[in-house]
């Protein structure tokens, strides 16, 4: 099988210096790039900017905004067999970034932001027989809002998650699945839940398994 697996964060850029970002670390993603390459899988992995070593067997790109994480996406998609979008994208980016760096000023200053491509959605309409795995790291009502982004994005599977897992080596998450079926795993290591990932991809298109 080939797995497309996206990893860390995004960074959406107000001058040459300042960004919008979050503390996601990739661990999550390269977990499940390194548990895929184990079992004998093809795996194109697409990075952020984390600073973990990332695995030597994977095709790597590296990218830096959300825009460029879309075109890598798009470009690698038609080829790959399940796609794990574990990434954390920025949903919004500056509607102008400044050449130069913006001066501190006396008073307030006001952010314009425009939404950013929605990597997720746009796979969700090209997807024929990729099977789709997304992430919801949710604040608030996790299970309704990842059930929605699930059907509004047409994905296989979601694991609904909060923002405790960012930085941790641990993680407790939901699996919502397109056909209404539901899995707890409680407080798990990022491997564990990265293996468990692989096994629906290898379960959905009965694929060989390296153990």
């Amino acid at each position: 099988m080939h797995f497309l697996i996206t990893a860390g964060p995004t960074r959406e850029y107000l001058d040459p210096v300042r960004f919008i970002s979050n503390a996601s670390s990739g661990r999550m993603g390269l977990s499940i790039a390194r548990t895929a390459l184990r079992r004998g899988h093809q795996v194109t992995l697409i990075v952020g900017p984390i600073a973990p070593r990332l695995p030597q067997a994977a095709r790597t790109i590296r990218v830096e905004t959300t825009e460029q994480m879309a075109q890598a996406c798009f470009k690698h998609f038609a080829r790959t067999d399940c796609v794990i979008m574990s990434a954390a994208v920025a949903d919004y980016q500056p509607v102008v970034c400044r050449t130069s760096k913006i001066k501190k000023r006396p008073g307030k200053m006001t952010l314009h932001l425009k939404p950013t491509t929605d990597i997720l959605a746009e796979l969700g309409r090209r997807k024929k027989r990729q099977l789709l795995i997304g992430f919801a790291l949710e604040t608030d009502q996790p299970r309704a809002n990842a059930l929605s982004k699930l059907k509004k994005k047409n994905l296989d599977y979601v694991v609904a998650n909060s923002p405790l897992s960012l930085s941790s080596e641990r993680i407790e998450a939901t699996i919502l699945s397109a056909a209404g079926e539901s899995f707890s795993t409680g407080s798990v290591s990022k491997l564990t839940l990265a293996r468990r990932l692989v096994l629906l991809g290898e379960s959905h298109f009965d694929a060989p398994r390296r153990h």
